[in-house]
C-alpha cells in the first residue's frame, strides 16, 4: 500500500472536513468572479438539487444501519430491541436537548445570521468581517457538523460531511457576490472546529467494534440527513 493510503485510513485525518473546506473555497471562488448573485430560479434549482441528494445520503446511511443492525442482532427480537432503544435514545436526546433549550438558542444564532445577510442583502456596505461572521455561524452551528465530524473520527466514510460540504459549497457561491472573500476565511474556525472533534471522536473507535452501537449511529445519522430535506425544502 502506498504511503498516501496508508495516511487516508488513520481514523485521526479528518477528511470529511478537508473535503468541506475545498468546496467552501470551490465555491467561494466561483463566487467571487460572479458579477452578480444567483437568480431566485437558480437557486431553487439547487435547493431541489440538495433535497435528492440528502434523501439519497440519508436513505444509504439508514439501509447501512438496518442491515448492520439485522446482521448483529441475529434475531428478529433482538433486531426489534435495537430499533426501541435506537428510538429512545433520540427520545431522551429530544428531552435533553428541550431541558437545555438547545433548539431554542440555535434559532437565536441562526436569527442572528439571518438578519445579518438580510442587512446587507440591498445595501453596498457589506464587509470583509460580515462575511466572514455570517459564513462561520452557518457552516459551524447545527447538528450536521458535530454529528459529521463524529463519524469522520470514527473511520467512517464521512457521509454526513459530505453532504454538507455540498451544501455549504452552494452556500459560499451565493454569498460570495455580497460579502466579498470574507467567506473564504470562514474555513479556519470550521477546521478548528470539525477537525478538534474529529481528533476527540478518533478515541471512540470502540463503537466500530461494536455492530449493534454502529448501527444505531447509522440510523440516528440517516434520520438526521433526511430531515435536513425539509429544511432545504
Amino acid at each position: 500500500m502506498s504511503e498516501l493510503g496508508k495516511l487516508l485510513e488513520l481514523p485521526w485525518l479528518p477528511i470529511g472536513t478537508f473535503f468541506n473546506v475545498i468546496c467552501i473555497l470551490i465555491g467561494g471562488v466561483v463566487g467571487l468572479r460572479l458579477s452578480r448573485q444567483l437568480t431566485d430560479a437558480t437557486q431553487y434549482r439547487i435547493r431541489k438539487f440538495l433535497a435528492v441528494l440528502t434523501v439519497l445520503a440519508g436513505g444509504y446511511m439508514i439501509c447501512n444501519g438496518l442491515y448492520g443492525g439485522w446482521h448483529s442482532a441475529g434475531s428478529v427480537w433482538k433486531f426489534l430491541l435495537l430499533g426501541l432503544i435506537t428510538l429512545l435514545a433520540i427520545s431522551f436526546g429530544n428531552l435533553f436537548g428541550t431541558w437545555l433549550k438547545l433548539q431554542e438558542r440555535l434559532d437565536k444564532i441562526g436569527q442572528a445570521a439571518k438578519e445579518r445577510f438580510a442587512k446587507f442583502n440591498n445595501d453596498e456596505s457589506a464587509s470583509f468581517s460580515d462575511g466572514f461572521v455570517t459564513c462561520t455561524i452557518l457552516f459551524t452551528v447545527g447538528p450536521m457538523s458535530l454529528l459529521g465530524a463524529v463519524e469522520d473520527g470514527l473511520g467512517k466514510v464521512p457521509t454526513i460531511l459530505i453532504v454538507k460540504s455540498l451544501m455549504d459549497g452552494i452556500a459560499t457561491l451565493c454569498f460570495a457576490p455580497r460579502f466579498g472573500a470574507g467567506v473564504l476565511l470562514s474555513i479556519v474556525p470550521l477546521l478548528a472546529y470539525q477537525g478538534t472533534i474529529t481528533l476527540l471522536a478518533a478515541n471512540l473507535s470502540f463503537i466500530t467494534d461494536e455492530p449493534a452501537l454502529l448501527a444505531s449511529f447509522n440510523l440516528v445519522g440517516g434520520l438526521l440527513v433526511l430531515t435536513i430535506m425539509l429544511v432545504i425544502l
